[in-house]
Order: C-alpha cells, then structure tokens, then sequence
C-alpha cells in the first residue's frame, strides 16, 4: 500500500474524532466533546502538510482528498457544535432546533461554494469560515443569555452569505508569521480552557480573545483592501 494513503486515513481520523465528540455530548460530558473537537482540529490542521509531503495529489489521484476533508469538516465544525449548543442548553428552549437547522442549512452552503477556500497567492475563506466549534467553545465559556446566544449565532450562520475574505490562518500570505505565533498562542489558552472545564473562571478567555480580534481586524483590511 502506498504511504500516500495514510495522509487520508490520517484526514478521515477527523470523523471518528466527531463521532467521539458526538457520544460525549450523548453523556452531557462536554470537556471530553471540546477536547475530541480540539483534536479534529489539529488533525485539520495538519492534514494538509503531511498530503503535500507524501505527494497525494500525484500518487492517488483518483481521489480526492479535499472533498474527504470537506465531509470531515462538516462534522466536526458544524454538525458536532450545533448538536451541543443544544445539549448544553445555550439556546432558548424552543429555539434550538431552529437555530441549529439556521446554522446546518447556511453551512451546507458555505461547504458546497465552489469560491468558498480560494486558493490563490493570497489564500482566504469566502464569507463566514463556519469556525462553530470555536463559537461553542466560547458561549459555552462565557454564558451568556440563550437569547443572546442565539441572536449571535444567527449572525454568524447570515456572515456565511456575505463574501467578506476571511483569513486562512495556515496560508495566507500577508503577516503569516505573527498569524502563526498568535494562532499557536491562541491554540494553547484554549486547551487551558477545556482542560479546566467545567470552571470558567480565570483570565484564559479573555486572554485568548487577542487572536479572534486580530484575525476579524487582519481579515476586514485586507478584503478593504483587495475592494480597492
């Protein structure tokens, strides 16, 4: 079997994450969902690197790789969060259908944009990257109303239409570096968050909100910028 393989069985290592993730939430043991989920995330992460290093597209092209990590992503950014925002009880009761079918639907659409991961020499995400499984993390952190919860969420799923770029962290060009540095500074607060859970107290959140405001700030300019 050629080593090629083993960078899609690694991608779809993604799935059995969510699948983890998903009889956690059955359990309402939400630390061992997010940390299932932070690991899907960091296979996600990673996958790419090890395609290129094994020359995936060349070996095995009679599959494709990017729609195996499309489906994987569908699970763990979208279909794993919006199932435990419900568990949770961070939505209004009667709204959580609702909301989650809101956020499935414009998901469903983001994935299926063929625009939708732009790969030029400036890499970005087209409208709202469906990045669910963070928004979960921090709600589930911050506790806030369910109204509240809710109106944000839905914001969020109507951004998925909207062809703002959005920042690839791991390759857009400009300002990649300090991108990279904060990213993984980003990535290690919140693994002190989940690991810490169920308590919430502490400075970590508000810590690691530098990164999300940095990447909103980093992604608006320069889609001001490619407008001009």
């Amino acid at each position: 079997m050629s080593p090629a393989w083993l960078a899609h069985l690694y991608t779809a290592l993604g799935a059995v994450l969510a699948l983890f993730a998903t009889e956690a939430v059955f359990r309402s043991d939400f630390r061992a969902a997010f940390l299932a989920l932070a690991a899907a995330t960091f296979v996600d992460a990673t996958d790419g690197w090890l395609a290129r290093a094994l020359r995936v597209k060349q070996v095995l092209p009679g599959v494709d790789g990017g729609r195996l990590d499309d489906i994987v992503d569908y699970l763990t950014y979208v279909f794993v969060p919006v199932l435990l925002l419900g568990a949770a009880g961070l939505l209004p009761d009667g709204w959580a259908m609702g909301v989650g079918a809101a956020v499935l639907l414009a998901s469903a659409y983001g994935f299926a944009q063929s625009d939708a991961k732009v790969v030029t020499s400036d890499h970005y995400f087209t409208g709202f990257p469906s990045y669910w499984n963070i928004v979960a993390l921090y709600l589930y952190v911050w506790r806030l109303p369910a109204g509240v919860n809710a109106a944000l969420i839905l914001l969020l799923a109507v951004l998925v239409f909207v062809p703002i770029r959005f920042v690839y962290p791991s390759r857009t060009v400009v300002l990649r570096a300090p991108t990279l540095v904060l990213g993984a500074t980003w990535g290690v607060l919140v693994l002190v968050m989940i690991w810490r859970l169920p308590a919430t107290d502490g400075p970590w959140a508000a810590l690691s909100l530098v990164f999300p405001v940095y990447y909103a700030v980093l992604s608006l300019w320069l889609h001001a910028r490619s407008a001009r």
